[in-house]
This record gives structure tokens, C-alpha cells and sequence, in this order.
């Protein structure tokens, strides 16, 4: 049945309110602010509800606010699925469905009333740390994240090749150390598996402390594979850099009014 002028006039005008790439206006429509808002109040909600003393002797209070919450996402959510058709690259409302954004609303639209199904324990913990799931759902609404997600797709080879290195010296560190402090230090060193662990700890450059190699040897092989990190992490880095000023560029020659918007997103 088709629909009415007047809910086909609703549904476009909605359209544009909520799908930022409809939007004619700078930045988020008056709309997409104030769900992002609410998606803000929910994240900072369940990162409250973590701690014991606060959420003790609350928790019905906590459960009214996430009802309400989960109640305004369900709104939305079929709010987005009655009118994502206006959007031309969506050409069913299945294909909008299974889309990232739109799993990611559902989630939290199920995390929200899944905390009446339980009270307590390693699900209850768990389901308060789904909940931040929610911070994915602003994604949306930025284009800077947008254009971050075109730098890393637009340099997966390079980042995996990176990777793959990491790996192998990663491996390679690990055997060294095995192999000269093994049997000095068993516990830390015994296995390359264990050794994995300060080798993981050194390339990254954190240097944790807890383990460390206390031969001559060691300590030499020690500082190459430190230095060698350094300029391990030094790869990515200067890949995505780039990338992402690729991705800037080409995001300003798309959208006119872009450059405003980056100016105050990023």
C-alpha cells in the first residue's frame, strides 16, 4: 500500500535530519545532537554504574534510566530503518540493517532491556561493558571518523606488511632471549612463549620491568631489540600519516563545507 503524501513528506523530512549525509546544514543536524547527547549520557552512565559504591543501594534508579534510554534507541532505530530508503546508495531496508551502524544500534537497544533478565555477577559486569558499545554509534556522525576509516582501508597492504614484520621480529627477539637466558632465568625465559611476553613488553618500548635479562649477551640483545622497536612503530605511523592526510584532502574536494567541519572535529 503506498504511503500517504503526508508520511512520505515525514519520512524525508526525518531522512535529512538523521542521516548526515542528507543533511544540508554545518556539521549535525539539531537531531543528531541531541541523540548523541543521549548516547554520551548512556556511556557515562555505565562507566559510573562500574563502580560498586555509586551503584549500591541505586540500582533501581540505574535500571528506570536505562529503560528510558533503551526506549528513546528503539525509537530511533526504527526511525532510521523507516526512513534510511531516502538515502539513494541504500537500496533496501535489509541492506541498512545489516550495516555496521545499524548493528551496533541494535546492541545497545538489547543491552539496555537485557538488564532486567539478571542481577548480578560476571553478566551483570559484562553487559555494563557492552554497553560502552555505544561510542561506536557516534561514529556516524563524524567525518573525521570517516575519513580515518578511508586512511586504514586505503593503506591495508602497507599496514599489513608492517604487521607481518612486527611479527617475525617479535618472533625472532623472543628466540634470541630463549636461547641466552633460558636457563638463567627459567621462569621469565624457559620457553619462547614466555620470552614472547618481554619481547612484547620491549618492542612496544612500555618496559614493563617485571622480567629482564641480566646476561651480557642478553642485555646487548636486549637494547638492538629496543631500538629496533622504536623504528618498528615508526612504520605505521608514518603510513597512517600520510594516509590520513590523503584522506583529509580528498574529503574536502567531496563536500564544500567540509573544511569547517574538520576544523572543529579534528
Amino acid at each position: 500500500m503506498p504511503e500517504s503524501s503526508f508520511l512520505h513528506h515525514l519520512r524525508y523530512r526525518l531522512a535529512h535530519q538523521l542521516d548526515p549525509v542528507l543533511y544540508s546544514g554545518r556539521g549535525m543536524s539539531p537531531l543528531n545532537i541531541a541523540i548523541a547527547l543521549v548516547i554520551i549520557l548512556g556511556i557515562l552512565l555505565a562507566i559510573v554504574q562500574t563502580e560498586p559504591n555509586i551503584r549500591r543501594g541505586h540500582e533501581h534508579w540505574f535500571r528506570y534510566t536505562e529503560l528510558a534510554l533503551g526506549s528513546l534507541f528503539l525509537l530511533e532505530y526504527m526511525a532510521r530503518l523507516w526512513t534510511c530508503v531516502e538515502n539513494d546508495s541504500v537500496r533496501t531496508r535489509w541492506q541498512h540493517f545489516f550495516s555496521f551502524f545499524a548493528m551496533a544500534d541494535l546492541l545497545a537497544i538489547l543491552v539496555a532491556f537485557s538488564l532486567y533478565l539478571g542481577n548480578g555477577g560476571v553478566i551483570l559486569r559484562l553487559v555494563l561493558l557492552i554497553r560502552v558499545v555505544r561510542l561506536a554509534r557516534l561514529g556516524r556522525f563524524s567525518i573525521a571518523l570517516e575519513c580515518i576509516t578511508v586512511a586504514i582501508r586505503s593503506r591495508t597492504y602497507e599496514l599489513l606488511v608492517s604487521a607481518i614484520f612486527g611479527l617475525v621480529i617479535l618472533l625472532f627477539a623472543a628466540t634470541c632471549l630463549y636461547l641466552v637466558e633460558g636457563d638463567t632465568q627459567p621462569e621469565a625465559f624457559g620457553s619462547i612463549p614466555r620470552a614472547t611476553w618481554w619481547a612484547v613488553a620491549t618492542l612496544t618500548t612500555v618496559g614493563y620491568g617485571d622480567v629482564y635479562p641480566i646476561t651480557l649477551l642478553g642485555r646487548i640483545l636486549a637494547g638492538i631489540t629496543a631500538v629496533t622497536g622504536i623504528c618498528m612503530i615508526a612504520v605505521p605511523t608514518g603510513i597512517l600519516a600520510s594516509a590520513f592526510s590523503d584522506a583529509i584532502k580528498e574529503a574536502k574536494e567531496k563536500h564544500r563545507r567540509l573544511p569547517k567541519v574538520l576544523d572543529r572535529e579534528i
